[in-house]
């Protein structure tokens, strides 16, 4: 395991971080890293599997203390391990119990092949994130808006909230664990007895068991239920960002903190506009002639039509700007602006008349900037 990376450095915290601080890191990490929103990611998937471990560690009081004094030994009892001397385990005959010797040195239940570790079956544990998607206008991306997005999500049960026991009971200690949901198991070896760890069969490592299990969830204390959920999406948010909704993911074990959801926002395309970060661009069509003398032109905009003067002798392309008339900022002050570029149509269908006047018009015409090169139209082609 030389590549195995310092718990607090998988965080991004320090020694001193506080339990809050620590959650927080978590949470942080594990969206960042989450398969759902990486599903072809193995570093991703991996650095997910990092998190959950350092978690794991750093939020067990007992296990952060281990950590603290011996580093990956104090919660990995095959980290480092080596070969024990002649004559059995590190030289000693005889019947040896790891458990024990774990529990000398570092104060509880240390276990054994990985299993254990002084692991609390009944700690209290945050539920998963969970993930949605939902679909808004061009305009409702632009502006803000609320949606109610549906999503699946486990839940406590509302009838034994949560216990898994039926009304009037409640679960009780394992007998066969004494509540730690885990066992010892001795077995002979060359080396002599050893006592090692594994998972309670009767209470499937819970530490719990349920005599009268609650009809409605079948002792499982968890239902899974679709349900709706309001979310507001702030102004300006962009095609495939995510709206974060703190505490509406899977239900926290054993009174352990809710998950998030995940919203990835989609959105539709417009017909006029295309958007460009805060920006947005049109593309506004004139005749031949509004080009030529100038115009009033009606320009939509996300708050309604308004007004542009169009000075005379405006060329094919040609772009003017109607400044705050973008998108709003996200979470910040201000908007982008509205960029409007100037398409020219040019006639297909002439009577035999109009021709005949766009001809001499062409005969006479001579550009002003370069009087040796007549011919109107020919800026056109």
């Amino acid at each position: 395991m030389p590549d195995k990376r310092d718990y607090y450095e998988v965080l991004g915290v320090s020694k001193s971080a506080s339990d809050d601080e620590i959650k927080k890191a978590y949470r942080k990490a594990a969206k960042q890293y989450h398969p759902d929103l990486h599903p072809d990611d193995p570093v991703a998937e991996e650095k997910f599997k990092e998190c959950n471990e350092a978690y794991e560690i750093l939020s067990d009081p007992q296990k952060k203390a281990r950590y603290d004094q011996f580093g990956f030994a104090g919660v990995d009892p095959n980290y480092g391990a080596g070969a024990g001397g002649p004559g059995g385990f590190g030289g000693f005959d005889g019947d040896i119990d790891l458990g024990d010797i774990f529990s000398s040195i570092f104060g509880g239940g240390g276990g054994f092949g990985g299993f254990g570790g002084g692991r609390n079956p009944n700690a209290p544990r945050p539920g998963r994130d969970i993930q949605s998607a939902v679909t808004i206008t061009f305009e409702e991306a632009a502006k803000g808006c609320k949606k109610a997005v549906d999503v699946s999500r486990v839940e406590d049960c509302s009838q034994c909230h949560g216990t898994g026991a039926a009304p009037g009971s409640s679960p009780k200690s394992c007998p066969d664990c004494g509540g730690r949901g885990v066992i010892n198991v001795q077995q002979r070896t060359a080396f002599g007895t050893i006592s090692t760890q594994r998972p309670c069969t009767r209470c499937a490592g819970k530490g719990k068991i349920v005599d009268n299990p609650c009809p409605k969830c079948q002792g499982k204390g968890k239902v899974r239920k679709r349900t709706k959920v309001d979310i507001n999406i702030p102004a300006g948010i962009d095609n495939r960002q995510v709206v974060n909704v703190r505490g509406f993911g899977d239900a926290g074990i054993n009174g352990g903190p809710t998950g998030d959801l995940r919203v990835i926002v989609n959105i539709k395309k417009h017909k006029d506009f295309e958007r460009d970060g805060f920006d947005i661009w049109y593309n506004k069509h004139v005749s031949i002639v509004e080009a030529s003398l100038g115009a009033e032109l009606r320009v939509p905009t996300l708050d309604g039509d308004v007004k542009y003067t169009m000075p005379a002798g405006t060329q094919p392309g040609e772009v003017f700007k109607l400044k705050g008339k973008g998108i709003q900022r996200l979470n910040g002050v201000g908007k982008g602006d509205l960029y409007v570029k100037v398409i020219v149509d040019i006639p297909t269908s002439l009577t035999g008349e109009q021709k005949d006047l766009l001809k001499q018009f062409d005969k006479d015409y001579v550009a002003p900037k370069n009087p040796g090169k007549k011919g109107f139209f020919d800026k056109f082609k």
